[in-house]
């Protein structure tokens, strides 16, 4: 039952591993997206359409295209997303938290609408959409997994996409703290000032960031409903896990290597109440709370150390003006 439920806490928390990455990628830049929810419900109807427009019209399903089509769907429709979030907070110097707010209704409206024509076009009575032979090639885990027992459940019985997190989490980690362009980047979410007059271009840096992050925020709605909802799509059923990615950011002092650890506990805390027998619907309820519980008392901790390294960027939700440098 442990394993089991790691490999649970695990599968829950990828989704929020790769918001969490997305999300301190552009706060590091000064950003503060709160679209993330937003961001992670376009990623994932995007990848559903290309899914579903897919299995509609081939002849043959190709376990290749049957990945790329998808994928490259989802990385187009967060991409854009991004890049509209960052022309208007960098170009426009449009308010931020308005911005990202914004951002997350624009794209649940817009997931739910598409969501919802393609379930008539599927001519389903649920209402919802199943992406059955898309979802078993996402789902596809390592051949011996199943033959090594506690330990093969708990490490190696996870899709593609899930190491995926794992690596490009760690991979963030060591761009932000040991390249010269995560320097760079930490510099201009600090001091996007000093970092100009030191010759950084603090617009490109801003949009690259924001984009990359809305990328890999945009592969958690994509790993949700492929992997984790086993291909099926209903409209408003991703709950609150955009919410809880940006929480995760805080959880985790903005470092994407403790995300890994962090998505693993709040996976663990948001399912269970599943092995806690005899509770009623409040106290399931109650029970789901405990990851935005940690979160505050880590933001209390946080503010009793003051140690300048667990703080959120400086100039962090702060439009630059250069005339004012």
């Amino acid at each position: 039952m442990i394993a089991s439920f790691i490999h649970r806490a695990v599968m829950q928390g990828i989704p929020l591993l790769f918001g969490s990455t997305g999300e301190i990628i552009t706060e590091k830049s000064g950003n503060l997206n709160l679209g993330i929810p937003g961001i992670m419900y376009v990623g994932a109807i995007s990848g559903v359409i290309g899914a579903f427009l897919y299995e509609q019209n081939a002849a043959r399903m190709i376990p290749f295209l049957t990945i790329l089509i998808p994928l490259l769907c989802c990385i187009v429709g967060s991409l854009l997303m991004g890049l509209l979030y960052s022309f208007l907070t960098v170009t426009l110097r449009a308010n931020q938290n308005v911005t990202g707010l914004a951002l997350t209704t624009f794209g649940v409206g817009f997931g739910n609408f598409f969501g919802g024509s393609l379930i008539k076009l599927s001519g389903h009575d649920v209402p919802s959409i199943t992406l059955t032979a898309t979802s078993n090639v996402f789902r596809v885990t390592l051949p011996f997994a199943d033959k090594l027992g506690w330990f093969g459940e708990v490490f190696l019985s996870y899709s593609f996409l899930a190491y995926i997190a794992i690596v490009v989490s760690l991979i963030a980690a060591f761009v932000l703290r040991r390249t010269r362009v995560g320097l760079n980047l930490r510099a201009v979410g600090e001091s996007p000032a000093t970092a100009d007059a030191a010759g950084v271009s603090v617009g490109k840096y801003k949009y690259v960031a924001t984009c990359i992050g809305s990328v890999i925020a945009g592969l958690g709605g994509l790993y949700y409903v492929m992997d984790y909802a086993c291909g099926i799509w209903s409209n408003n059923a991703f709950g609150d896990r955009g919410w809880l990615a940006i929480a995760l950011v805080i959880f985790a002092i903005w470092r994407p290597d403790l995300s890994v650890l962090g998505s693993i506990l709040f996976g663990g805390l948001f399912i269970v109440y599943n092995y806690i027998p005899n509770l009623d619907f409040s106290t399931q309820e109650l029970v789901k709370m405990l990851p935005y519980i940690i979160t505050i008392l880590m933001l209390i901790i946080i503010s009793m150390r003051k140690k300048r390294e667990n703080h959120p960027p400086a100039h962090l939700g702060l439009s630059y003006f250069r005339e004012e440098r």
